[in-house]
């Protein structure tokens, strides 16, 4: 069985989290794995990979990155 990439959201649909794991461990120790889980893909053209920041959209099951902030000096 390969690992599964998982990212944890809170109620805003943020990312908070990522981790890898497989589905079937996350179901059996649902105490290590609290809170909302979606799964995301490193390897799909078609999808993104989801980083700490990231917004899920539950529309299209998948991640958008935060926007990039200028630093002005």
């Amino acid at each position: 069985m390969s690992a599964q990439y998982f990212a944890k959201i809170d109620d805003n649909n943020k990312v908070i989290e990522v981790a890898v794991v497989t589905a079937e461990f996350m179901a059996a120790n649902p105490e290590r794995y609290p809170g909302t889980w979606v799964e995301t893909f490193f390897d799909r053209a078609d999808k993104r990979y989801a980083g700490v920041g990231f917004t899920y959209d539950p529309a299209t099951q998948d991640f958008t990155e935060p926007p990039i902030i200028p630093i002005r000096s």
